[in-house]
């Protein structure tokens, strides 16, 4: 169920290693997302999934391997990569001082566009914040603040957006708004690679869905195709099709491991608006 490498490839990945001193994160990563999937990166905690993310997105290099992001090579050319992504961290990265119409227009102004007002109102009004506009972000909810972040990521219309975790900590309500913000990004032809460890986000979401399993990709294919690995249950006279999560755990298994990406998750977040807005990170 290998992802088979097309010209339709927005993401390629190669071979990736990256170790942190004696920590072996990555032990050789392969996958390839097509143009206006959502790929779902999925794995428990400390499986990769933000070192991924943080070696795409430009923020770390890899010890081996390859990868390119719209047909830009990460590592020979970080700068027309960034220029092509916007991530979204684990965690809101906007400026709870200001209203989220001020956010946009910031991003919107460090991203050199003319009539950063405007673009700021346009994406008020897709995001359905045009009532909340004028407040500050520290008023919003949950699901306020995450729409608002992604909408700041799409100032400039990246052809390829990282979602890390995008939504760690929100409430179901919130999630399902989410979920819905990801699901038209698709429709209007943006690529997404979201990561997440949340079985039913996968499920509910993902066109293609890669598990990542100490530092490889384990299984790699549509939902459909991983169900079809493991046969379905019968009892009496109800059967049963296997789940994602029945599928996950049957592969993985409940290990306890602890978090390597946590280390990586802060700083990632950190250097997002970074990112988001084009810039070097430091």
């Amino acid at each position: 169920m290998t992802d088979t490498q097309t010209t339709d490839s927005v993401i390629r990945v190669r071979g990736i290693h990256k170790s942190f001193k004696d920590l072996h994160v990555l032990r050789g990563v392969d996958f390839d997302v097509q143009k206006g999937s959502i790929f779902a990166l999925l794995g428990s905690n400390g499986a990769g999934k933000t070192t991924v993310v943080r070696i795409l997105s430009t923020l770390l290099k890899a010890d081996a391997g390859s990868a390119s992001v719209h047909g830009f090579d990460v590592a020979a050319t970080p700068g027309d990569v960034r220029e092509s992504i916007s991530l979204t961290g684990q965690f809101a990265a906007v400026d709870e001082v200001l209203s989220g119409r001020e956010n946009l227009v910031l991003i919107a102004k460090l991203r050199h566009l003319k009539n950063p007002g405007t673009i700021a109102d346009e994406l008020l009004d897709r995001f359905s914040l045009t009532e909340a506009g004028g407040r500050k972000a520290a008023t919003y909810s949950g699901g306020m603040r995450r729409r608002l972040d992604i909408a700041m990521s799409l100032i400039g219309n990246p052809p390829v957006i990282f979602l890390d975790e995008p939504t760690t900590g929100l409430d179901p309500q919130a999630r399902i708004e989410v979920w819905q913000t990801v699901r038209k990004l698709a429709a209007g032809g943006t690529t997404v690679l979201l990561t997440t460890q949340y079985l039913d986000e996968a499920e509910q979401l993902a066109d293609r869905i890669a598990i990542l399993h100490k530092g490889t990709i384990i299984q790699n294919g549509t939902l459909a195709e991983l169900k079809q690995l493991l046969p379905p249950a019968t009892v009496e006279y109800v059967e049963k099709q296997p789940s994602l999560e029945d599928v996950f755990l049957a592969l993985v298994g409940d290990t306890g491991e602890g978090d390597a990406d946590d280390a990586e998750a802060s700083t990632s977040d950190t250097a997002a608006g970074g990112v988001r807005a084009g810039k070097e990170p430091r």
